[in-house]
Formats: C-alpha cells, structure tokens, sequence
C-alpha cells in the first residue's frame, strides 16, 4: 500500500539525518509543504532548534516575480527558515534519500491576507470578518488562488500535488488564545457561522432567488438558542448527512438549497479551475489530488466536495480517516464508486499528542484498504516523536509482510 508522510521544509533543512530517516520508516514519498498557513510546530529531532514559528501564511520557495507583478494579492515570503528556497533544499535531500516528493499546498487560509485586504474574508451573518479565510466566490481571491496553485504546485523535483483548503474555510480554525469553546456548537451550527455574506456572496444569494437579508435573517433566528445555551450538544463530527439535515431544519428547505448551491457551485468552480492551472503548469506526468471531505456543505483544510464531482476533474482525494472505524466508514464509503484509475488516500494521524494512533496503524490501514482506500498519507512525520515513528515503522512493516512485498 503506497504511503506518504507529511513533512515541513524545516524539518529537513539543517538536519542531515532527517531525510535518511524519514526514507527508513518504510514510506515511498514525503507530502512537503510549500505554501502553509501560519503555525507554531515543535521539532522533537532537529539538531538546532525545537520551535519553528512560522508567524503568517508565506510559501516556501522564492515566488515569481513576473507572475505576481502588478497584483495586490500575492503570496509572502517567509524569513524562519534560513536559505532562499527551503522547500527545493529539502525536496533535493528527500529525493536522495530515495523518496518521492510531492508539493503540500495549502490554499484558502491566509490570516495575514485577510488582515491586509479585509474585503477578501469570509463575513458572516453579524458582519464579523474571519482574516483567516478568504472568501472563495471573490473573482480577486479565486484568482489568486488559482494563481497560487500552479505555481506552488508545480515545483522542480516534485512528481505530484496535494492540494489543501481548496474551498471553503469557516468559523473554525485555532486561533490564538481563542476563546470560542464555551458555547459547543454542532456541525450545522459551525455551518451558519461559516456563511459569508460578503457583497459578492449576498449578490450570489439574491441572484439563487432569495434576497440575502432574508437568509441572513434566518441564520441569526437559528443562532439565537445558541447564544442563549439552549443548543444541543454538537453532532458527531463524522455524522454529515444529519448535519445537512439539521441545516435544513434550521433555515428551511428554500433558503438551506439556496445556501448550498451558491457554496458548492463557488468551491466547484475553484476546485477545478485549481486543477486545471496545475495540470497546465505541470510537464509530463503529474498527479493532482485534493484534501476533501465527501460531505459538500463541510468547510476546513478538508474542503468539503461532491464526491462523482471531484473525482470527475481530480486524480483522486486525501481524505481524513483518523478514529474509529465508523468514522473510516463515514469518510470512505462515499468514494467506493469512483472512477477506474483515481487515488483515494486515506489520512490517518500518527502523532498521540495529536489524537492519533500509531500503534493502530496496521489495523486501521487495513480497514481503510476494505473501504477501498488504495493508499496511505500519515500525519505527520516531523510533529512525531521518536517511539510515535518506531510504532509507524513497525506497522508499515507488517502491511509488507501481509502484502507479501
């Protein structure tokens, strides 16, 4: 079973084991980011340091000069990471050490962006900005996006992408000393106060055939228990047909459609305009996959899609399969008819600080290949500690042994 680990550039930069090391767990490629959002990440291995913060969204290679030029959206550059192309130092010792390298692209999460241009954020019903997501229907930010992609996609040594928060980001995300959890808020709950109604989605909405005061209107009637501490306890995070159910309840069959498809028709239309500006940008062979989540109303890193739509465009999808088998289940069983020859890639966390399971990973892989998922991605090599990677490297054995390879 083909297996990937993720891996950030500082994790390989500066330490000459990393990649030797990383090639001994057994895995056949790294996932290596090259545009990643803004983040705090421990280093338990690295010779010079154990904390990388890594202080906004920022690729890490040297962008282009000539394809931003005249832009006011433009990728940053990042200063935490010493030399002028991290990802191409680490992609080229990865490459040595015999491992297949793929780009790790994180798209529509960029706090610094939404902090600098706060018109391209998500607005939710009560007007408050959410800096870190851009909103996707904006033709400024779906350009840029697309923009992005192919470039931080399609870098030298790189076999294929992974492409992350392709769609819609929301409420959720782990700010800084946030303060959001006192109230615990459903699946359908996080939806509401993930609607943007930014100028250009209210337009959308009113052009679906519902003025998009009324639908705002309906979001903050829905809300109101909520903020009183009425609301039920959240649904289970893997429950996504009753949380598009709830959502229906909540704001009515009419306005709950309305909502759906002018999303989804906005993340469809990045999804595959991203996909296809990578595929333009790529020489030869090139494998386009996408971190999804097969419930389409869903927003994140794992942007929600229909799953007979993406698989359409896409090589196939990364899905997060981290839990118990229900939620494998859950997350798998939508994408048991895909088409002859896409990817289904099952993720699954093998750092225990993270709640993940590394000594479950052989059982849990096996399930996921049930299920139909065809490979593995493990999250992530460089955030694990040394026993998280001996319990990997035991368990991606045993998955040889039992293919007998």
């Amino acid at each position: 079973m083909r297996t990937a680990a993720f891996l950030y550039p500082w994790d390989v930069v500066g330490d000459p084991d990393a990649a030797r090391r990383i090639a001994g767990l057994g895995v056949q490629q790294v996932t290596l980011a090259s545009s990643y959002h803004s983040t705090r990440a421990l280093t338990p291995r690295h010779p010079r340091h154990r904390i990388v913060t890594a202080r906004h969204a920022a690729v890490l290679y040297p962008p282009d000069p000539t394809r931003w030029a005249g832009r006011a959206l433009r990728p940053y550059p990042q200063d935490w990471v010493p030399g002028a192309d991290p990802f191409g130092e680490a992609a080229r010792a990865l490459a040595d050490a015999g491992l297949e390298v793929h780009t790790w692209v994180v798209l529509a999460h960029n706090s610094r962006m939404g902090a600098e241009h706060p018109a391209t954020a998500v607005h939710n019903a009560y007007g408050d900005p959410y800096p870190w997501a851009p909103c996707i229907a904006r033709p400024e930010v779906r350009d840029y996006l697309v923009t992005l992609a192919a470039e931080a996609a399609v870098r030298p040594g790189a076999r294929g992408t992974e492409l992350e928060s392709c769609g819609w980001y929301g409420l959720a995300h782990p700010h800084a000393h946030d303060k959001t959890g006192q109230l615990p808020l459903s699946g359908a709950a996080q939806y509401l106060m993930s609607l943007c109604f930014c100028p250009v989605c209210s337009a959308g909405y009113t052009g679906l055939g519902v003025p998009a005061a009324e639908l705002r209107g309906a979001v903050v009637r829905a809300l109101e228990p909520v903020w009183a501490g009425a609301s039920a306890a959240p649904a289970a995070p893997a429950d996504r047909a009753g949380e598009r159910a709830e959502i229906g309840a909540l704001l009515g069959a009419d306005l709950a459609g309305v909502a759906h498809a002018w999303r989804e028709g906005s993340a469809r239309t990045l999804q595959r305009a991203a996909v296809r500006a990578v595929r333009d940008a790529a020489a030869g062979e090139f494998r386009v996959l996408l971190h999804a989540d097969p419930a389409a109303h869903r927003c994140g890193a794992n942007a929600g899609v229909d799953p007979a739509d993406v698989l359409a465009h896409a090589d196939g999808v990364v899905v997060p399969c981290t839990g118990d088998d229900a939620v494998r289940t859950d997350a798998l069983g939508p994408f048991a008819d895909r088409p002859s020859g896409t990817t289904v890639a099952a993720n699954l966390t093998v750092v225990s600080g993270m709640g993940g399971r590394p000594g479950a990973l052989a059982a849990d892989a096996a399930h996921a290949a049930s299920l139909g998922a065809g490979e593995l991605r493990l999250y992530h090599a460089g955030l694990a500690s040394d026993r998280d990677l001996a319990a990997v490297r035991t368990a991606l054995g045993v998955l040889v042994e039992r293919s007998g390879g």
